[in-house]
């Protein structure tokens, strides 16, 4: 795999992370990649890019996107007031799948996460994506507790 570069997003670079995040099985069928995109992707990412405690990270090869993550610092007030890093909406573009470029990314967001000295990272990841759960438990991630979501 060429070098992989990572940095913040930016609005320019929407267009190439809504067809990542459409880009398979489940985001196909929540996601809207149609031109000109959808305002409520603008919207996200404006909110997004203007709080200091979310970074909505891609990642290039030379000046092609080929992934995103979503890194979002919680503070708590349990485990003594600890901050916690929450990555979410992972996607690699489907010509680097299986390349090792999902291992860069989670690393760089596990490294972001101890510069901002945070005490855990956490993620979920549908039941349907087996083969998530199990990439994820190669990087060390623990099914330590049990999830649940209301969508509203």
């Amino acid at each position: 795999m060429e070098t992989v570069t990572f940095r913040e997003a930016s609005e320019q670079d929407l267009d190439s992370i809504v067809f990542m995040l459409s880009d398979d099985n489940l985001g196909n069928t929540r996601e809207r990649y149609e031109h000109p995109l959808p305002e409520s992707y603008i919207k996200a990412f404006r909110a997004i890019d203007s709080d200091p405690n979310i970074e909505l990270i891609v990642a290039c090869v030379g000046n092609t996107i080929v992934g995103v993550e979503q890194v979002t610092f919680t503070p708590h007030i349990t485990y003594q007031g600890g901050w916690r890093a929450t990555i979410e909406g992972v996607r690699t573009a489907s010509s680097e799948r299986g390349k090792g470029l999902g291992s860069q990314m989670i690393r760089f967001a596990i490294e972001r996460a101890k510069e901002r000295g945070c005490h855990m990272m956490q993620l979920t990841t549908d039941k349907k994506r087996v083969d998530a759960l199990r990439f994820y438990e190669r990087l060390g991630f623990k099914a330590s507790h049990e999830g649940l979501k209301l969508h509203l």
